[in-house]
């Protein structure tokens, strides 16, 4: 069977996230292990482009991206270097109306030298719930966290995640792990989704000591709620909280803060940046704001039209210079 380099560099993505080893990953998904070493070594030395199996090409191409719209790529990348070839091509294709695959935003910006080598971490979460979501508002992730202020200790923040939307509803920084902790975010995050107590959505912890006591049982149950606790010693069941830590605290570590006033400004910012800013590549590409505020379908709507729009006008654009 043939794979296209596409399909190999996902396969390579997902051995890299595997938590089963590259043994038992292999075996699963029908590929040797021999056959995965050759594929990475490619991707090592020569990235996504060596990947791809060799064969001639064509003199000239219709769907090659103009040189003004690749500099206008590479300028963003410039003024935006936190992005991924994945987030640069989406961000470009929504603010310049102009489409650029995540290939071609990855072949762009290695021509540049403007890629950086990710640091992976092999962990996976399980594929899906067994009654996965299907709207907002159905089940919230809820978790601490601990980041220290130089001079104070440890803070610890708790935070409301939407398990649909991945939207971050509220947090807040505290000096403690309380259950008055916990019920004071849920409180904050009931006012905020409006929600009737018909409409009260289910609760996912872990089994920390806050969650586990009588006092959050008491006020769940006060307040029509549900709670469900993960499997022990098994965190990878809050996998996509567990994720939203690692990526604020990947941004927020690089900081030293001497008031806790500044740590929860940061922490602010970064959730504002979270919500609104950075597409998912488990949402189709949108932020979470976007699944939140229900306008994800227009957007892949409007995409896909800008899309069918740019290639159209690489076509015009090879035809004029083939007449020409």
């Amino acid at each position: 069977m043939r794979y296209s380099a596409a399909s190999k560099y996902e396969i390579i993505r997902t051995v890299e996230d595997s938590a089963l080893g590259i043994r038992r990953t292999c075996e699963k998904l029908g590929i040797s292990r021999s056959t995965f070493y050759n594929w990475y070594d490619r991707y090592l030395s020569g990235g996504y482009d060596a990947l791809q199996d060799q064969k001639p090409r064509p003199a000239a191409v219709w769907n090659k991206v103009p040189d003004t719209q690749r500099k206008a790529l590479v300028d963003l990348a410039l003024d935006e270097p936190e992005l991924s070839p994945r987030e640069l091509a989406v961000r470009f294709t929504e603010e310049r109306g102009y489409f650029v695959s995540e290939a071609t935003a990855y072949r762009i910006l290695k021509e540049q030298n403007l890629l950086t080598s990710p640091a992976w971490i092999v962990m996976k979460a399980k594929d899906k719930f067994d009654k996965p979501t299907t709207a907002i508002n159905q089940l919230w992730q809820t978790d601490f966290t601990y980041l220290k202020v130089t001079g104070w200790g440890w803070y610890y923040l708790s935070t409301i995640m939407d398990d649909y939307s991945r939207y971050i509803i509220t947090w807040r920084l505290c000096t403690g792990m309380a259950a008055s902790d916990v019920s004071a975010t849920l409180a904050d995050a009931l006012k905020v989704a409006g929600l009737s107590r018909k409409q009260r959505p289910r609760l996912l912890s872990d089994n920390g000591p806050c969650y586990v006591s009588s006092e959050l049982k008491g006020w769940l149950d006060d307040h029509g709620m549900d709670h469900t606790r993960g499997k022990p010693y098994h965190p990878m069941t809050q996998g996509k909280i567990e994720r939203w830590h690692r990526t604020m605290k990947d941004r927020i570590l690089l900081e030293h803060y001497y008031l806790p006033s500044e740590l929860e400004s940061r922490i602010g910012e970064f959730i504002n940046h979270y919500n609104t800013r950075r597409y998912h590549e488990s949402l189709n590409n949108l932020t979470p704001e976007d699944m939140w505020l229900g306008r994800g379908k227009d957007i892949l709507e409007q995409r896909r039209k800008i899309k069918t729009q740019t290639l159209r006008l690489r076509k015009e654009l090879y035809r004029q210079k083939k007449a020409a």
